[in-house]
């Protein structure tokens, strides 16, 4: 699978901030010697200038020294020239709105905690229809384009080297379900069958007695990519979402997502306290 173009922003974005610092050259100094504005280099470096040309890049690396022999000098390039392709998501523009899905896409890990629903990653399409019906949708199409969507983003899951998953969810976000008892019933099943055959897919079930815990303050994802793009923490709201990268703000939700798991039931519990909902 070729790297989404937001992942590739990211990479360019910190090989040039790395290739600027081994110049020994400031964000001024750069811009200076390049006559650009300080402002056209920075959206460069932090990806915010999403379409840098061939042309700019080869200049930047020639301002900073680097040799038209060494292997980076192409490979750059490369994710200049490459950066245009459209993933299968934009099929999807009216339905997925953000970056969230490109990047759950180029993942390495994820850990996931929810409280108030079932990873997407997860959901059965029965599921993913009634949620899809519970956010006010009412056009059947836009319904089922949202659920083959979310069935196309589970791929990351399949294949020779699946995204590793860990995933915990709240007791009452299961007993929710209860409403929709078949719908329920296959979601379990499914969460168990992944649970119980999967090395990649890791799940734990926080009981609702475990009391207030560090994840009241509410669900989170943390998304672990290979280098040189960092780690990214994401937070849904009801339009899209917000990005977290600072590094202080990265380890903090580390640290919280290593109480959250601590507090929950673990895999060998989780699989039982799953199976026993469906017998009741």
């Amino acid at each position: 699978m070729a790297a989404s173009p937001t992942i590739r922003r990211r990479q360019l974005s910190a090989i040039l901030r790395r290739m600027r610092k081994e110049a020994d050259l400031s964000l001024e100094e750069a811009a200076k010697r390049l006559e650009w504005s300080r402002a056209k280099l920075g959206h460069i470096e932090t990806g915010e200038r999403k379409k840098p040309s061939v042309v700019e890049i080869r200049a930047l690396m020639h301002e900073y020294g680097v040799d038209p022999a060494d292997p980076q000098y192409e490979a750059v390039l490369a994710l200049v020239r490459h950066a245009q392709q459209r993933g299968w998501w934009t099929r999807y523009d009216d339905i997925l709105t953000g970056s969230y899905v490109e990047l759950e896409a180029e993942a390495t890990s994820i850990a996931n905690y929810e409280a108030f629903g079932i990873p997407g990653l997860l959901q059965t399409p029965d599921l993913a229809r009634l949620m899809q019906r519970a956010r006010l949708w009412r056009d059947p199409e836009d319904i089922q384009r949202a659920v083959d969507a979310r069935m196309h983003r589970q791929q990351i899951l399949a294949g020779e080297n699946p995204t590793q998953l860990w995933a915990v969810i709240e007791e009452h976000a299961l007993q929710r379900l209860g409403g929709a008892p078949e719908v329920m019933r296959e979601q379990v099943e499914h969460l168990i069958e992944l649970a119980d055959s999967s090395n990649h897919v890791t799940i734990q079930v926080l009981p609702t007695d475990a009391g207030v815990h560090a994840g009241a303050t509410g669900p989170f994802v943390i998304m672990e990519f290979a280098e040189p793009a960092g780690p990214i923490v994401y937070l849904e709201t009801y339009t899209d979402g917000l990005y977290l990268e600072r590094e202080a703000e990265v380890a903090q939700y580390r640290r919280l997502w290593d109480h959250i798991r601590t507090s929950a039931l673990d895999e060998e519990r989780t699989i039982p306290y799953l199976k026993k909902m469906i017998t009741r």
